[in-house]
């Protein structure tokens, strides 16, 4: 009988377990795309589409056929899977379930913002290689978008890390869950600016309208039908749901265990999805009492979250 190493049947074991984490965001990621959809309809006192219309959706989607533009090159053709595949990374690096991240070597700061610029940069060159009007537009306001609130996401990490010492993922969620923060106010402060960055990723209004073929993250997707339509769908739900994600795991660690036993892992997956699912909600809620606004105002707004920011920066240099 042979018998693998313990090291390489452990770290077997974690790759596997990393997949497995990120499918199942995979398949629950459209049910909380339909129950933020649902709140909003019921906040606005209407009936709205039900909790499993993004199901239905997508498999109405993939039994249709694949229409491409003339004009269309190999980067419209390969954005979808591309989306796909860098969200799936990076819920296979964070540590949800526990506080030990599956995939350590992509669990780290600079590999995540890195993950979702490369998200961002094949969303807006495929809105671009298609030639059309309507999708250039949607990709110009989505790079802009992204300029005005990378930094904010950045910076608020940076203060942390900076605040516990190391830039992974895993080892800031460990050190926030101890309650023995050197920093207090920073900590808090940063928390904050992450949280208004968070709202913004996850495409909600006054900045974004995810559903709504006129808004940002819809924009570049004219040009799209069929399954590649419904891969782009996931992808986008996916990409909400690991933002949040990001929040909930290591910025709000606690409740999580730190051992990888079955018993563990299960109630880690549990307190997990009760979190995100607050967040959710609270992130509906607050979004349904905001009113729209022109997208050239958006700066004005994000403005507030990089002054956060740089608050929290400089409460760590004052040591508060």
């Amino acid at each position: 009988m042979i018998t693998l190493p313990s090291e390489i049947a452990t770290s077997a074991g974690m790759f596997v377990f990393a997949i497995v984490q990120a499918l199942i965001l995979l398949v629950l990621a459209p049910l909380f795309s339909g129950i933020s959809r649902m709140i909003r309809a019921r906040i606005q006192s209407r009936r709205g589409p039900g909790v499993l219309q993004d199901y239905r959706d997508i498999a109405k989607l993939m039994k249709r056929q694949n229409i491409w533009p003339d004009n269309a090159g190999w980067v419209s053709k390969v954005m979808p899977y591309v989306l796909i595949s860098t969200v799936m990374v990076v819920a296979m690096s964070l540590p949800l379930f526990t506080r030990v991240a599956p995939l350590g070597s992509g669990s780290d700061l600079i590999t995540v913002i890195y993950l979702f610029a490369l998200f961002r940069f094949f969303f807006s060159i495929a809105g671009l290689d298609s030639n059309s009007t309507f999708s250039s537009l949607g990709a110009s306001r989505e790079v802009t978008l992204g300029v005005l609130v990378e930094p904010i996401l950045m910076l608020a990490f940076l203060v942390i890390a900076l605040i516990v010492g190391s830039t992974n993922l895993a080892v800031i969620g460990n050190a926030l869950s101890e309650n023995t923060w050197q920093y207090p106010v920073a900590t808090v402060i940063a928390i904050a600016a992450a949280f208004f960055a968070v709202f913004i990723e996850m495409g909600k209004i006054p900045f974004d309208l995810a559903e709504a073929e006129q808004e940002l993250q819809e924009g570049p997707l004219t040009e799209y039908s069929g399954p590649a339509l419904a891969l782009l769908k996931v992808g986008l739900s996916l990409k909400s749901m690991v933002v949040a994600s990001i929040f909930v795991s290591v910025l709000l660690p606690f409740g999580i265990p730190s051992e990888m036993s079955l018993s563990a892992v299960v109630l880690g997956g549990v307190l997990f999805f009760v979190k995100l699912l607050v967040v959710f909600v609270l992130a509906c809620v607050f979004e349904n009492t905001l009113s729209r606004t022109r997208f050239m105002l958006t700066g004005r707004l994000t403005v507030v979250g990089f002054g956060i920011s740089v608050l929290a920066f400089v409460f760590y240099f004052t040591g508060l």
